[in-house]
């Protein structure tokens, strides 16, 4: 799987903006604030329907302008296709010339695994992100995940609203079995997925560890959630209903789940060196892109934000050892010389490509 062209229209700082890419690698360097990111931010939009680093939407469009338009042209193994996102007033999105009634239908047209700076820190920040990471991998490949995440999310609401009005106008708690069986229901369909997928990381993660690490670290990583059973998850809203009434939301479920990861027995977030978070966060992120290949017979494009200088030599090179048969698009302040690759170069400045 690889884009071919990518189309940008009055998107952020691109007025206009045509780039035909490499099928392997392809490097964006510049300066800071050249619009590097918004590159990668576009093809993120094709994938996903919706940006990694904003909820606006008009945020993307360029200043003075009414809309802004994104376009890419894409091969998989069977077919190609083109993905058309038109974003004004609403947001419109097309493939293949055939606008979309639902984002779901977006999802899995275009698979992609992007690493950010702020992925950096993803062990060591709260449990959102890691789940987030999850969420992002199993609703390109299981669109009904998205499905009982979203109606999951939908039973939260309504139920921490309902035990506001318990709280605040003497409402009756009896009420509250409806939305616990709602909600038991689709957790355990979500705990089912995510369980099945940290599964399907941990066949990958050591091997991938081992290999950038030279064999000297082990990796491992464990799911952490109130859901594994279903009885006992009922039984545990039941024992502190009291005490989400008070607070007034729903303190356990999905919405809190976690994993931990350990090299050498000791948990990254807390006992590892920068390095050792660095790393374990990249075999994450690859151990990801192989489980997408596993599942779908390709491997999916790798969006990489200003990635490499966070690594050493030996890391970088390491790194691109695993990297194979995989078009990767990545930014950079620094143009990057790689002696017998195959791959583009791409000066941004002002918006422009030079």
């Amino acid at each position: 799987m690889y884009i071919e062209k990518i189309k940008l229209l009055n998107f952020r700082n691109y007025k206009e903006l045509e780039i035909n890419f490499n099928k392997n690698l392809n490097i964006i360097y510049g300066d800071n604030a050249q619009g590097k990111t918004n590159i990668l931010e576009s093809i993120f939009l094709c994938s996903f329907g919706k940006s990694f680093r904003t909820t606006k939407e008009k945020e993307m469009i360029m200043f003075g302008k009414e809309k802004c338009l994104i376009e890419i042209n894409y091969q998989k193994s069977d077919r190609d296709g083109k993905i058309k996102i038109e974003i004004g007033n609403k947001k419109q999105i097309y493939l293949n010339g055939v606008k979309l009634k639902k984002l779901s239908e977006l999802l899995g047209n275009v698979n992609i695994v992007i690493f950010t700076p702020d992925d950096i820190n993803i062990l060591k920040d709260g449990p959102a992100k890691r789940r987030r990471f999850l969420d992002m991998m199993i609703g390109q490949l299981r669109p009904n995940y998205v499905y009982n995440l979203n109606m999951y999310l939908k039973t939260i609401e309504q139920r921490n609203n309902y035990l506001r009005q318990i709280r605040e106008e003497n409402k009756s708690e009896a009420m509250l079995d409806i939305w616990d069986e709602k909600l038991i229901e689709y957790a355990e369909k979500i705990y089912e997925y995510r369980k099945m997928f940290i599964d399907k990381i941990k066949k990958e993660i050591n091997n991938i560890h081992g290999k950038i690490t030279d064999e000297k670290e082990i990796l491992e990583i464990k799911y952490i959630s109130n859901c594994e059973n279903k009885e006992e998850y009922l039984k545990l809203l039941k024992v502190r209903r009291k005490l989400d009434i008070i607070k007034g939301f729903t303190t356990k479920g999905v919405h809190r789940d976690d994993f931990v990861i350990y090299i050498n027995e000791n948990e990254v977030s807390t006992y590892g060196s920068q390095g050792q978070n660095r790393t374990a966060v990249l075999s994450l992120k690859l151990s990801e892109l192989n489980v997408i290949h596993n599942e779908i017979g390709e491997y999916p494009i790798l969006l990489l934000d200003d990635f490499m200088s966070e690594l050493d030599e030996k890391r970088r090179k390491n790194f691109l050892k695993n990297i194979e048969n995989t078009q990767v698009i990545l930014t950079g302040t620094d143009k990057i010389d790689l002696n017998g690759s195959d791959y583009n170069l791409y000066n941004v400045k002002r918006g422009e490509i030079i």
